[in-house]
């Protein structure tokens, strides 16, 4: 068997095999409520072959929303159609994860295929906030800077949202601190210029994560895997650096995370960033191998033997992909195929699966 397709075990739950499907905004919500659509997309994904599909950012608060199309889990009312979303993902063999999002000073923006700009005014905006008033990028609103009372009401909106994450039935959480959304713009010094305890220094820039952590950590059962997406750079002069990122996991690993989903970028509209197929492995690499915590590689990962590569060579321990599984729900049945692994597909599709394998 492969190393892609070997099973890993976080605590109490165990991932059939290393392919994750990265958290991927549908923006095709209302109010913050799933539909079937997103019942489709990511079902289809589960029948395809993942070991772990992790639902897009679900914002923790109303206003926590990159646009007015996002999934939300700020209130009960949501959990529901998540529920049924989550026993389709398990009965069909996979695990069922949600990131759980802020958007920070990126609020209150388009769809992208309606151009994705922030929207200054009108029913479909709102007033975005962030950990000071330094906006995204010139022309932009300027965010609400937050009071420290107003940071501990995102903190225990975060809390709330990991149990109704609970009670939807989800065994991964992950806490999304990367791409310039607000836990990220928190722990930046391109966007944080505070002078308070979560300003400053390094550990009071960390703060906000730390904090979201524990809140999170207290209604997440002990028994189920806490992740935490960071950028692991910011790919600019006096931002972030790969050297913070291995600082921050550290305390990550001493709080009780169990794997850092490493990215990059997202906080500097002008940031030159050099993509190319692994162009983030090393982040995931580094982390892992100097901190000694699990990690998942993501970015132009599109090839099975890529991805197997990466697992062998000690890299890192799950494969996100994203824009790959967009292109084709199946890769990780495909990518099994090639790597001559033989995995199970649902009952319904097993006369198609014998022709491959040419199995009577």
């Amino acid at each position: 068997m492969s190393k892609l397709f070997s099973p890993l075990t976080i605590k109490d739950v165990t991932f059939k095999n290393r392919l994750v499907i990265s958290p991927m905004c549908q923006y095709s919500a209302i109010d913050g409520f799933a539909n079937d659509w997103h019942l489709v997309h990511l079902g289809s994904r589960a029948i395809g072959g993942a070991g772990l599909i992790i639902q897009e950012a679900s914002a923790v608060t109303e206003d926590g929303r990159i646009t007015y199309a996002d999934l939300g889990i700020w209130k009960d009312e949501h959990i529901e159609k998540l529920k049924q979303i989550v026993s389709f993902i398990h009965q069909n063999g996979a695990i069922a994860g949600i990131q759980l999002a802020h958007a920070g000073r990126k609020a209150s923006c388009e769809v992208p295929w309606k151009g994705g700009e922030q929207i200054a005014e009108g029913p479909n905006s709102w007033k975005p906030v962030g950990p000071s008033p330094v906006p995204f990028k010139e022309g932009q609103v300027l965010p609400h800077e937050l009071s420290i009372a107003e940071i501990q009401q995102i903190v225990m909106a975060f809390r709330a949202a990991a149990k109704r994450a609970v009670d939807a039935g989800y065994k991964v959480v992950e806490i999304h601190a990367a791409h310039g959304y607000l836990l990220h713009e928190f722990f930046s010094p391109v966007s944080n210029k505070r002078t308070d305890v979560y300003g400053g220094s390094f550990e009071n820039r960390i703060r906000l994560v730390i904090d979201v952590v524990e809140a999170v950590q207290s209604v997440w059962p002990e028994n189920l895997p806490l992740f935490v997406r960071i950028s692991a750079t910011e790919w600019t002069e006096g931002g972030w650096t790969e050297e913070d990122s291995v600082q921050l996991a550290a305390v990550l690993k001493d709080r009780g995370v169990d794997l850092i989903d490493t990215s990059s970028g997202g906080n500097v509209f002008n940031a030159v960033i050099p993509a190319g197929p692994n162009y983030q492995v090393p982040f995931a690499d580094k982390i892992r191998n100097e901190i000694g915590i699990l990690t998942g590689a993501v970015g132009i990962i599109v090839e099975a033997q890529q991805a197997e590569e990466i697992l062998e060579q000690g890299k890192a321990d799950l494969i996100f992909i994203a824009r790959e599984s967009l292109r084709d729900a199946y890769f990780p049945n495909h990518a099994a195929q090639i790597l001559g692994d033989d995995t199970e597909w649902p009952d319904q599709y097993i006369r198609a699966k014998r022709e491959v394998f040419k199995k009577p």
